[in-house]
């Protein structure tokens, strides 16, 4: 299981962030003429989310390179070793393939809407069909799920560490866009809110 595991995690984490950030913006970037890229190069609120964001996938990625390549490094992450166990890294698995599936689906739902950030030059659509009819956020759940599930494979300080930054960095990112969605559609949006929870 440890063995599958260490090679598993980095091929599904590239698999993960290439489908859903880079293959996704770049088709949208082609049918829209936009680069779907819209969060701000400066030192704005809305900016910092943005830099921290990148730093915390970043340092997934390193991690679970880690991971693969030096496998007795992982007693320095200080594991947890009340959730190391069978039944949890199954979990962990099962909600890492959920959260493909969940933020691809997402992703479709969204078409051309898709953005990183928020893009105040051209005005999307407001998606309210498929996962959007059922959660607010669905791309952004998604993405909790695959942390969630890369703690319970591999339950430690740092992708203990790992899920709460992006967790929080999430909600306040979530907290930007309601704001600015509340401004930009008023009403339509505030009854959409009002009849949607913002993650499920």
């Amino acid at each position: 299981m440890m063995d599958f595991l260490r090679f598993f995690l980095p091929i599904f984490f590239i698999i993960y962030f290439g489908v859903v950030f880079i293959l996704k913006s770049i088709i949208v970037a082609k049918q829209t003429g936009k680069n779907p890229f819209v969060i701000p190069k400066d030192e704005s609120a809305f900016g910092l989310i943005g830099i921290y964001m990148k730093l915390t996938f970043a340092v997934i990625f390193v991690y679970v390179l880690i991971y693969a390549l030096f496998p007795t490094w992982y007693n320095y992450f200080l594991p947890i070793s009340q959730l190391d166990s069978l039944t949890t890294k199954y979990i962990g698995l099962v909600l890492l393939f959920i959260s493909f599936i969940w933020s691809v689906t997402a992703q479709i739902n969204m078409k051309n809407s898709w953005r990183i950030g928020i893009d105040n030059d051209t005005k999307t659509d407001l998606i309210t069909n498929g996962l959007f009819s059922i959660s607010r956020n669905p791309f952004f759940l998604g993405v909790i799920f695959s942390l969630l599930g890369l703690f319970l494979i591999t339950p430690n300080a740092l992708t203990l560490l790992l899920f709460a930054v992006a967790y929080i960095l999430i909600q306040i990112q979530i907290r930007f866009e309601e704001d600015f969605l509340t401004k930009d559609l008023g009403q339509k949006y505030l009854e959409y809110k009002q009849k949607v929870r913002r993650f499920i």
